[in-house]
């Protein structure tokens, strides 16, 4: 990597209202669960708030992201509206997809979330489309790829990172690799130590994080959007992270070396930032605690929101199918 430059304070402080964002909502969104209140599939997030929270400090509003099924923090950091998120995970008709898509398939263009997919590493494909896209049309745009560590084994991720490559198109592949694809830990499942190194066999940069570092993720984030946007081509990020939680919401982790967990769960990311911040001066404690009170409120006027939303009419099953013909 080049000479680093870290963010600001009012960067860093953007940031961690991000990370808090996230994990705030995760534990709300299982709360929610439990009580009985809403019935959904749940992928959570909590333990890789940082990846996203620094990557998209560096995007414009215009840029675009893909993400998969456990993309809940993705989708938050990138700017997508509570109301609107909690209304389609409510399967209501206020939601970003008119309650037709629900927690699986968030999409949100206003906020450059393009795609959300259930289907393992083919986030990757769809985002060298509109990546090719912003290159033909020279909107300056770049679009990032998220994905886990059990996508870099499927073929659409080498598809993807060969044409990418190729056409030199502006997109940043993000994986956020939290040790886990579904039950099957990392190294029982991948030949190569390190997915970053697969990067070399595609012609682009390879970079790997620690994820649940700010400065060091914000900056490799910075370096690869910065030459995406200049023309020079795609890169390969490899954040290293632990997911808290089984696979899915119910999933007990018993696979999962508890010793292992345990060591993740003491050392989380979120009140560690969230410390430093104050220790280095960067923000108040009573501005971080407003700030978290305030996201609170935000999510209970969210979740009341979805819940008193209707639910779609029968007749959405038949919209939204075909593009509407041109008067």
């Amino acid at each position: 990597m080049t000479n680093r430059t870290d963010p600001d304070a009012t960067t860093l402080v953007a940031i961690y209202r991000r990370m808090a964002l996230i994990k705030a909502n995760d534990e709300r969104s299982r709360k929610v669960i439990m009580t009985g209140r809403l019935v959904m599939p749940y992928y959570s997030p909590r333990g890789q708030e940082v990846i996203p929270s620094a990557v998209s400090a560096n995007l414009r509003d215009s840029d675009y992201i893909c993400t998969i099924y456990r993309g809940t923090h993705d989708m938050l950091a990138k700017g997508v509206p509570l109301k609107d998120l909690w209304a389609e995970l409510a399967g209501r008709v206020t939601g970003t997809c008119k309650g037709k898509g629900g927690p699986m398939h968030i999409t949100h263009p206003k906020s450059g979330v393009m795609v959300t997919t259930g289907i393992v590493g083919s986030s990757m494909p769809i985002a060298n489309g509109l990546a090719w896209s912003s290159q033909l049309n020279g909107d300056g745009r770049v679009t990032v790829a998220y994905f886990g560590d059990g996508a870099s084994n499927i073929g659409a991720f080498h598809e993807a990172l060969n044409l990418a490559s190729v056409w030199k198109l502006p997109v940043v592949f993000v994986c956020q690799n939290n040790e886990w694809g579904e039950h099957t830990a990392y190294e029982k499942a991948t030949s190569a130590p390190r997915v970053a190194d697969r990067a070399a066999s595609y012609s682009m940069p390879g970079i790997r994080v620690d994820g649940n570092n700010v400065l060091e993720t914000y900056a490799a984030a910075r370096e690869a959007i910065e030459r995406a946007r200049d023309g020079a081509g795609p890169t390969l990020i490899e954040a290293m992270t632990y997911r808290f939680h089984g696979h899915i919401f119910g999933d007990t982790d018993a696979y999962m070396d508890p010793e292992r967990k345990q060591a993740a769960m003491a050392a989380d990311p979120v009140p560690r930032f969230r410390a430093w911040l104050i220790e280095e001066g960067h923000a108040a404690e009573t501005e971080l605690a407003a700030m978290e009170a305030a996201i609170d409120a935000e999510i209970d006027e969210a979740i009341d929101y979805a819940l008193a939303s209707d639910f779609p009419d029968v007749g959405e099953l038949s919209r939204d199918v075909f593009a509407a013909e041109a008067a």
